[in-house]
């Protein structure tokens, strides 16, 4: 399906912008015979004959001659098969433009249908103003309008149909203007012109909803059919009731695209926006398997085929395309996906506006549950309340609470409490109407019927939506066994308690989540009355995750009757009681499910099965104050709308249910069908209901927003308040909010709300504008503020501005018989003539010689004297006697590896003129001298760091040692993902990245081209990923699977190297030229950094001590230090992972994901600032930070050089000899066959 950018769900549910220069009178371009008008002949299934176009119709890029007119609200395009070919289908296989397709009639008088092509000036022109208003940037000139008119026609009669319903009658009108270069559609309802939004279909028996939207016809090849593009405008009883109070460019009823276009269907864009967004609720319904996410900052895109398909029920729930959101700028875009995709995971973020005289709102992201220092449960999987010691207070625990909460201090400990505008335990805070999300898996073993043998299921995904104020919850549960699906349709509950969590609350009664914050365990047993099966219920909700989500486990176990294939189970409306004590809520209650099976010789059998429920919810609560206490005992959790249904071919479990919460009701009708309570308001989604007497309520606009509370719009507090911010500052709205942001040369101070001046302090060791003597004779010493001290290298004396060598000969650091060798910095010894040692030590004797020397003096002697034949070939051995790593035939030219013994190393051998790079297997003697320090090795140039920030991938210079962020940019738009981790290949200047959303690993070319996915299949949550450029493989973790996989560069020849004792693991770092690999693990109660071979040999555990949330690692190649961020103990720390000793390198920093070196400093992406860090290393002190202009969450980061580090490993030439993949090791190689190899092909050795 092709994007539709720039609609906006809003603008079909909010009401109209008043105003514009649009003709007044009647909404309808004239029609009819005085017109000149056609009429189609009356019928339930007819079409014209083709209407021949003067200027062709321009259609997704393709140009049409002739169009038919059908009697179902469709303007085809070409020849139109019957309707019992299409009814009930889109996208349609003959294309067509869809103002309102449904089954309709003009039977009897019924109404008619009116169509003709016009070319007058007056209708030209009523055109072009209507287009014009929605697109007035365009200058379009029509000449021809086909001009289709459905006047009065009713919908058709099934049998047995509600007469109420057969005297209704709907009137609306297609306007296509064209141009020799493009084509407009406009869509004109009239008040009350829509009567009726769904009609009986003869196809599915039963009442479907209209479908307006457009669809380009199929492309049929030889043994397939193509579908093509097509756009659902609306296909929603709710949406399409308000297409006439509603518009796209600001008058009532009259919408605007553009269809020529050949890469989507262009939406007009209204000029006065409301801040509001609503979301149609079914339209999540069959999003929910795709974990979706969506930040009300970004906009998202997507041109993927959507599969569509329509659910009836007493809901009319059905599939529809979900219409985009507005934002700040720029196109708008859709941000949902279909239930086939994988979509961007990342998190809401509130709209809720707090008040000006808090500090703004980005200072606080959300606070995460796996930081909490408490313990939650116990080895029985109970959740114990979170009492503190009787020191604890918010001084030191203020992190235990949301960021959108109050920590009060008490006599005891502290509680947390959200505060006005958010929903929650104070632990967790979600902000009030706004749509939510929870993420899981599902396990089972059931026994269905009198089968002996139990269906395992196990890592099922499990996805819920919630509309919060409708109080309306959707779960889908994916790959049920088809032997199981039908039989669970009756525990709807399973997504019920989700219902609960989130259920509208009547005046002084909480909902679930009010009461737990979504961190809870729920144990429910299932009894079916007739033949006493019991099934248990195991749920455990542990708060909201990182990418903002709630998450939830399920283990299901037991017997539940067998419902044969096919069949439909129907849940009629229930209550519930719910009893609360002391962290514990209990719920019991009998309620029956009415079983509809196949029709079997022209009877369906029908019965009804009662079952018990039986739960109790065990939670976590704070004692220190009496806000529990305020919670009733006894609260009544009213369920209705309740839906269920299994999909046989996608093999998804799908429940929906509304859901309230109140006082037990007596029977009678009714205090709580007020529509604040029944979740039936009409109220903005940024406006709180309020009830008044009766049925009465009032629609309030939340703070930050304006209006009438059915539509409300953003408040500009920068406009109202231009000193808000106050000197040295700019404030910047945002919808619900605004945001204070410094000056250039001011930072904000330690209150977090005054802008200072930044000191100018100058680094010059980092700058490299000291005077100190070149790195190869001195070092700058950092001595604070813009003081240095310059020092000679060992070696070498002078003032460190001008040093000079200092010979050691003269100093006789040699033994008296050996010669003493100066060299610049250092010096080195040999013995003399008839004395074997080091230089230092020498005593009579020849020296040893080695088997190089050997060999290389056995095969001199044996050549003739004179020039050597050809053929003969004599070994290269160093100044040691070792044998040169690269042997070269000084008569043939060919060259090749060899190993410490002189041993060639097989697939080495080059042709003549061309030298492998082989590695010296042999240390050389360590020699007395300085070596150069890391940190004075040269910057490449054109070197830059790559952020993932959800959606997209940024990049930023680097400047020397600094960022260049006024050149930061985005390297790659993927609006649908959710990238975690990234990195970098310097051969093939290639991206790579994990998504999590569509769990995958993708690539893409700097130089340009389209991202290419090389893994998604066997992958459920890929977090970190390193890059092996030498032996050309990937390594990755998975924290769903629990385990660290390698393959090669094209996602081919996938092994698993460990999958055994891990938990979470994130970051993941390779040494290639060393062969080693290291991971961190965040597990909560024993995390630890590991590492190994990159083979997966010599396991073994780096750091475990002291760790508290390792979540980035990183190597610098050149300083061999290993250095990661915890955002448990708030430390940047590095260590040299061949000596184990640790250094803190900076402590007291806010929540780091990731981390990445180079030169000095280290740089790492922080969630809490929404920004890149940088940190000096050399003197442990952070001297900059670059936040992107959206400020989103951060979390992969790498950097990218402009040339490959030198150096190699036994992989790097040939693949290492190996036949599939070479995984490097210290001083060698392994050839290891992937996990899906079968026959010989391929050989392991070391």
């Amino acid at each position: 399906m092709v994007t539709l950018r720039g609609l906006g769900l809003w603008a079909l549910l909010a009401l109209a912008v008043p105003g514009g220069c649009l003709p007044h009178g009647g909404l309808l371009f004239p029609f009819g015979l005085e017109r000149g008008d056609a009429e189609l002949e009356p019928g339930d299934d007819a079409r014209s004959p083709p209407l021949e176009l003067s200027t062709p119709l321009r259609f997704y890029g393709s140009s049409i001659n002739s169009l038919y007119v059908l009697t179902n609200g469709i303007i085809a395009v070409s020849e139109p098969s019957r309707e019992d070919d299409y009814l009930g289908q889109f996208p349609l296989s003959f294309g067509g433009i869809a103002p309102f397709y449904a089954d309709l009639d003009t039977t009897g008088g019924h109404g008619k249908v009116y169509y003709r092509e016009d070319s007058s000036p007056d209708v030209l022109h009523l055109a072009a103003k209507y287009i014009q208003r929605g697109f007035p940037e365009t200058a379009f000139d029509p000449s021809s309008a086909v001009v289709v008119t459905w006047d009065s026609v009713a919908p058709y009669a099934g049998a047995g149909e509600d007469t109420i319903f057969q005297v209704k009658r709907n009137t609306f009108q297609a306007v296509l203007a064209s141009s020799d270069s493009s084509s407009y559609a406009v869509f004109l309802y009239p008040e009350d012109g829509l009567q009726f939004y769904s009609t009986y279909s003869k196809n599915d028996k039963e009442m479907v909803p209209a479908t307006v939207g457009f669809s380009q016809p199929s492309t049929n090849y030889y043994l397939w059919v193509k579908t093509g593009s097509y756009n659902i405008i609306a296909n929603d009883e709710e949406v399409i009731g308000n297409l006439h109070k509603s518009s796209n460019l600001g008058k009532q009823g009259a919408w605007v695209f553009e269809i020529g276009r050949s890469d989507n269907i262009l939406s007009a864009k209204i000029t006065s926006t409301p801040a509001s967004v609503e979301y149609n609720d079914y339209d999540q319904f069959e999003e929910v398997t795709a974990d979706p996410s969506v930040s009300h900052q970004d906009s998202i895109e997507r041109s993927e085929q959507e599969v569509s398909y329509d659910i009836s029920s007493s809901d009319q729930l059905h599939t529809s395309y979900s219409l985009p959101q507005p934002a700040a700028e720029g196109d708008l875009q859709s941000p949902y996906q279909a239930s086939t995709e994988h979509p961007s995971a990342e998190p809401h973020f509130p709209t809720g506006k707090t008040p000006p005289r808090q500090f703004p709102v980005q200072q606080y992201p959300q606070q995460h549950a796996q930081i909490l220092n408490v313990e939650e449960v116990d080895e029985t999987g109970i959740v114990f309340r979170y009492t503190t010691d009787a020191q604890q207070t918010c001084a030191n625990n203020r992190h235990q609470c949301s960021v959108h909460a109050m920590c009060t201090d008490y006599p005891n400990g502290f509680c947390c409490s959200c505060v006005a505008g958010y929903k929650g335990n104070g632990r967790q805070c979600v902000a009030e109407g706004s749509p939510q999300r929870v993420n899981g898996k599902v396990k089972g073993r059931i026994f269905v019927g009198n089968s002996p043998v139990p269906i395992i299921f196990e890592n099922t995904d499990l996805h819920s939506y919630v509309v919060m104020n409708h109080g309306r919850a959707y779960t889908a549960i994916s790959t049920i066994p088809e032997a199981l699906g039908f039989s669970l349709l009756p525990l709807a509950s399973i997504g019920g308690i989700i219902g609960w969590m989130f259920a509208v609350e009547q005046q002084g009664y909480k909902n679930g989540f009010s009461i737990t914050g979504g961190e809870f365990t729920r144990q429910a047993e299932v009894t079916f009355v007739n033949t006493n099966e019991k099934l248990t219920i195991k749920q455990k909700f542990s708060g909201i995750d990182e990418h903002g989500h709630l998450t939830i486990s399920t283990d299901l176990e037991g017997k539940v009757p067998e419902i044969p294939f096919g069949s439909s189970v129907h849940i009629e409306p229930y209550t519930e009681i719910y009893h609360s004590s002391h962290s514990v809520i209990t719920s019991s209650s009998t309620r029956e499910y009415t079983v509809t099976e196949p029709e079997r010789d022209g009877v369906s059998p029908v019965y009804t099965v009662p079952y018990q429920w039986r739960q109790t919810i065990t939670f976590d609560e704070c004692i220190h104050d009496d806000s529990h206490l305020s919670v009733p005992a006894t609260q009544q959790l009213s369920v209705d709308s309740v839906f269920v249904l299994y999909n046989r071919d996608e093999r998804i479990l799908r429940y929906a249910m509304s859901n309230s919460i109140g006082p037990i009701s007596n029977g009678s009708a009714d205090t709580n069908r007020n529509p604040c309570y029944t979740g039936t308001h009409g109220c903005d989604t940024n406006a709180v209901c309020r009830p008044g007497p009766g049925n009465q309520f009032t629609c309030e606009c939340s703070v930050g927003f304006q209006g009438d509370g059915r539509a409300c719009y953003d408040v500009d507090e920068c406009l109202e308040q231009p000193t808000m911010c106050g000197s040295n500052a700019v404030c910047n709205n945002q919808p619900g909010t605004f945001r204070c942001e410094c000056l250039e040369g001011y930072q904000f101070s330690s209150d977090g709300r005054t802008c200072v001046a930044i000191e100018r302090v100058i680094n010059h060791c980092v700058t490299g504008t000291h005077t100190c003597d070149i790195p190869q004779r001195a070092r700058c010493i950092y001595a604070g503020g813009s003081s240095y001290i310059c020092a000679c290298l060992p070696g070498f004396s002078g003032d460190g501005r001008s040093c000079v060598d200092v010979d050691e000969c003269q100093l006789n650091r040699c033994h008296p018989d050996a010669f003493c060798h100066n060299t610049p910095g250092s010096f080195h010894c040999q013995c003399k003539a008839g004395y074997r040692g080091d230089g230092f030590l020498c005593v009579p004797g020849v020296p040893e010689k080695t088997r190089c020397q050997h060999e290389q003096e056995q095969s001199m002697s044996l050549a003739p004297r004179g020039p050597r034949p050809v053929g003969h070939f004599i070994p290269q051995c160093d100044i040691y006697g070792n044998y040169l790593p690269t042997q070269c035939h000084s008569s043939t030219g060919y060259c090749w590896c060899v190993d410490r013994d002189g041993n060639e190393i097989d697939g080495t051998r080059t042709g003549p003129g061309i030298q492998p790079p082989c590695l010296g297997t042999v240390a050389p003697p360590v020699t007395v001298g300085p070596s150069v320090k890391p940190d004075t090795i040269p910057l490449p140039p054109g070197t830059h760091l790559l952020i993932a920030q959800s959606g997209k991938i940024d990049h930023v210079p680097l400047e020397g040692n600094n960022m260049k962020k006024s050149d930061a940019k985005a390297l790659l738009y993927v609006p649908d993902k959710v990238v975690i981790g990234v990195a970098y290949d310097c051969l093939e200047k290639m991206v790579y990245w994990t998504d999590i959303s569509s769990p995958s690993i993708s690539r893409a070319s700097l130089g340009g081209g389209e991202p290419i996915t090389i893994i998604k299949a066997d992958l459920e949550s890929p977090e970190g990923i390193a890059l092996d450029h030498l032996g050309r493989t990937i390594f990755w973790t998975d924290s769903q699977l629990d385990r660290i996989e390698v393959a090669r560069l094209d996602g081919s020849q996938r092994r698993v190297l460990f999958d055994t004792d891990l938990v979470n693991p994130r970051a993941i770092v390779v040494d290639p030229m060393r062969g080693n690999l290291y991971w961190t693990d965040w597990y909560r109660e024993a995390p630890k950094i590991e590492m190994s071979y990159m083979d997966g040999t010599n396991r073994r555990i780096l750091v475990k001590d002291d760790l508290g949330l390792p979540n980035g690692l990183t190597l610098d190649t050149y300083s061999s230090l290993l250095c990661w961020v915890d955002a448990g103990t708030k430390r940047v720390e590095c260590m040299d992972p061949n000596q184990l000793g640790r250094r803190k390198i900076l402590e007291g920093i806010q929540y780091p994901f990731s981390i990445t070196s180079y030169g000095k400093n280290l740089f790492y992406t922080d969630w809490r600032r929404d920004a890149v860090v940088a940190v000096d290393r050399t003197i442990s002190k952070e001297n900059d930070n670059f936040q992107p202009y959206k400020r989103t969450r951060l979390y992969g980061i790498t950097t990218a050089l402009a040339q490959c580090p030198q150096g190699h490993n036994y992989c790097s030439v040939n693949n290492g000899g190996c036949t599939h993949l070479c995984l490097a090791t210290p001083g060698g190689r392994s050839c290891r066959c992937p996990d899906n190899t079968i026959g010989v092909d391929c050989i392991e050795r070391n």
